[in-house]
């Protein structure tokens, strides 16, 4: 049997704007609020994402 290729994905690239980000957080903290590492780790795709859009309004 052939092994399923997997996509790389980066939640960072799909959060466009602060209510984007908001709701990602509260799904998140939803999903598993007694995971800390977990919400580090979506604290620190929302501060990659508000950078990436950051960059972008300056093109």
């Amino acid at each position: 049997m052939k092994k399923p290729e997997l996509v790389a994905w980066d939640s960072a690239e799909y959060l466009e704007t602060e209510e984007d980000m908001a709701l990602y957080l509260e799904a998140c903290m939803e999903e598993t609020p007694d995971d800390a590492a977990f919400i580090v780790a979506v604290l620190g795709n929302i501060a990659r994402a508000k950078g990436m859009s950051h960059v972008q309004r300056y093109r």
